[in-house]
């Protein structure tokens, strides 16, 4: 009997089974391949590291990140790309390096860096999902993160200035987008009518910023310019997820995502008011301790204390 595959992951919203687009990749291949996966969903009640979200758990391994994720199924068995020729397996890793290279930063500033976005998406929606008082730490870890990576990768000469590597960044992103849309044309899938690595990686990729309502959404009216693109996400979502995600009608996934808004601006807004009561507690001028006065009895009072004690 093989051993139980655990994958732990954030969770979904927005008609996505998750908003995480690395926790897509996995989900998005194991369905794929036809792995067996127990999902656990990370919630504010969850104590493991979020810091190398997902992991996947056996008997005898934890393994981390998407790639090696992937590969750790290939090895027990489950390979989406077993049907592939040599040429569609180097145009894979291709395709995985472009979308790492001009789509992911975009994402990343989407979610993370862009200030609208952040205060009333993504870190509303991931505090509450963060046990207090982390979730008022760890969503502003995150996004410094996140700009880290981005100017890691792109803030070099002559791109000095945060601005500037936005433009660009969004310039590759919009590019990147035209030549998946091009590549996938009118096919189900990029290499056919079967699923494979990279039709897990762009969904991973592409479905949060489809689905999810962002108050600034520069690339994601681009993408939704590309109807084939969004064509090929929401068939992932209705063939592979559709189950998993409990089959909400359109009118149903709309009150859920309002109430979720209501609770993501909820969460933020309590947030803030323990950010501005620390600051405040700090600010606040530390008044010097006061010694109570002691009560020194007349000897009188003594002896009659003594007197009183002694009595049966």
């Amino acid at each position: 009997m093989a051993a139980p595959l655990e994958l732990s992951c954030w969770g979904g919203g927005w008609g996505l089974p998750s908003v995480h687009s690395e926790s897509l990749v996995v989900m998005a291949y194991a369905k794929f391949s036809g792995a067996p996966l127990k999902v656990n969903v990370i919630d504010n009640t969850w104590r493991g590291s979020r810091g190398d979200v997902p992991v996947l758990a056996t008997e005898d391994n934890i393994v981390s990140q998407p790639a090696k994720i992937l590969n750790f199924l290939r090895k027990q068995k489950y390979n989406a790309d077993y049907e592939l020729s040599a040429k569609q397996g180097a145009d894979t890793l291709a395709y995985i390096a472009l979308l790492e290279e001009k789509l992911l930063p975009a994402v990343l500033h989407t979610f993370w860096v862009e200030s609208d976005n952040y205060f009333t998406v993504t870190k509303p929606w991931f505090a509450s999902r963060i046990p207090f008082p982390l979730s008022l730490i760890l969503p502003g870890r995150m996004s410094k993160g996140a700009l880290n990576r981005i100017l890691l990768t792109r803030g070099e000469p002559p791109l000095y200035h945060l601005r500037e590597v936005e433009a660009q960044i969004y310039r590759d992103a919009k590019e990147c987008l035209n030549l998946l849309s091009n590549r996938l044309g009118t096919s189900q899938f990029f290499f056919g009518d079967t699923p494979s690595t990279l039709d897990a990686y762009v969904f991973g990729f592409l479905a949060p910023l489809y689905k999810i309502r962002f108050p600034k959404v520069q690339l994601q009216e681009h993408l939704k310019q590309l109807s084939n693109l969004c064509r090929f996400c929401d068939d992932i979502l209705n063939s592979y997820f559709r189950l998993s995600l409990g089959g909400i009608s359109p009118a149903g996934q709309e009150t859920v995502d309002a109430n979720l808004q209501k609770l993501t601006q909820l969460v933020n807004k309590e947030s803030n008011l323990i950010e501005k009561m620390d600051d405040n507690l700090r600010q606040s001028p530390q008044l010097p301790r006061q010694k109570l006065p002691t009560l020194k009895l007349t000897p009188a009072e003594e002896e009659s204390n003594s007197l009183q004690r002694l009595s049966p």
